[in-house]
């Protein structure tokens, strides 16, 4: 089924939407077969190699990325939105309080946090080029975090894609100091050298990227020594049997995997089914604050993270399922398709 439906989207170029439908497929169909056989689908992918997935919280708030953004406004998943002070908005806590956020999180368990503390610079200034100022106020929260906790918890930056080259470098430099566990797409993955280039030059590790759709475009990644670590997102880049492939690709370079999560409850179960089996997978991304507020009207298990991981489930599948109350005919937000 993979094979016949991508054939058909590779062969109009289709790498987009295209590809994230076949990804939905595939998960339903590696759903489907752990319901039949009444096996998770990471047994049915030759796992456990682990009993529990690491776990770090991007510090995204409960409205990133979600309709209405909780003022009003369409969120833009991949543009950190400001936040506002309040329970689990952690985007504006990294930022304004993010020795207090570090403390909380090491309380709650979780070892290592992923901010997103330039996102401001670009909105005011593009990502061309970085001021003395602008590095500053970007690395602040770091060394505020720092200050606070030291190194027990690990710090990692997500640019977004935003910055080109000279503006990225900058960056990486000024980011040496706090030691983060990697830096993230703080350069749009458009070119492999220009990647290969900020990897070599940057002085800190470098995750590439969940903006990456295609296993070439890893193995292109990969080959030209672009990156430290590799994030995949199951459901942009084919589906559980695709990530798989990727994951299992990453470790013929001695390369960790890192997997995406900010988009969506079965991306993270996805991911979740992957990394139990396939021992290269280093860290499930999860956001603490979508998983408490979001994720319970949308499926029908409470995620719970436990001493900075996931535990395995044992549930036939993914793991969770819709809840029912999101296809009643009053719900004017899905749509079936049937064959009269």
């Amino acid at each position: 089924h993979w094979r016949f439906l991508y054939d058909r989207v590779a062969a109009f170029g289709g790498m987009g939407a295209e590809l994230r439908a076949l990804s939905a497929v595939d998960l339903a169909l590696w759903d489907i077969l752990g319901q039949l056989s009444r096996q998770p689908v990471w047994r049915l992918l030759g796992g456990p190699v682990r009993n529990s997935v690491p776990v770090y919280n991007s510090c995204g708030g409960p409205f990133y990325g979600a309709l209405g953004g909780g003022d009003g406004r369409h969120g833009w998943p991949g543009h950190g939105d400001p936040g506002k002070p309040g329970p689990l908005e952690d985007n504006w806590a990294s930022i304004n309080t993010p020795g207090d956020l570090a403390e909380e999180l090491l309380e709650a368990g979780f070892g290592a946090m992923k901010l997103w503390a330039f996102d401001a610079v670009f909105r005011k200034h593009g990502g061309q080029r970085v001021s003395a100022d602008d590095l500053r106020s970007g690395t602040a929260p770091f060394r505020a975090i720092r200050d606070r906790v030291g190194d027990k918890i690990d710090v990692m930056l997500d640019g977004h894609g935003f910055f080109a080259l000279p503006a990225a470098l900058s960056i990486a430099k000024a980011m040496r100091e706090f030691e983060p566990l990697w830096m993230e797409d703080v350069l749009r993955p458009d070119s492999v050298h220009a990647m290969a280039e900020f990897r070599r030059a940057a002085g800190v590790p470098i995750a590439v990227s969940e903006m990456l759709v295609t296993r070439e475009l890893y193995r292109q990644a990969l080959e030209a020594n672009a990156a430290d670590y590799v994030m995949i997102d199951p459901t942009w880049v084919g589906g559980i049997t695709e990530t798989r492939r990727i994951a299992e690709l990453a470790q013929l370079y001695n390369i960790p995997v890192l997997m995406h999560d900010c988009t969506g409850p079965l991306t993270l179960f996805a991911g979740l089914n992957v990394a139990a089996a396939v021992p290269g997978v280093a860290y499930q991304e999860c956001v603490r604050a979508h998983i408490a507020t979001l994720y319970p009207h949308l499926i029908d298990v409470d995620v719970a993270v436990e001493n900075g991981e996931i535990p395995l489930s044992e549930r036939p599948g993914l793991g969770a399922r819709w809840q029912e109350r999101l296809f009643v005919d009053s719900q004017a937000v899905y749509r079936i398709t049937r064959d009269e």
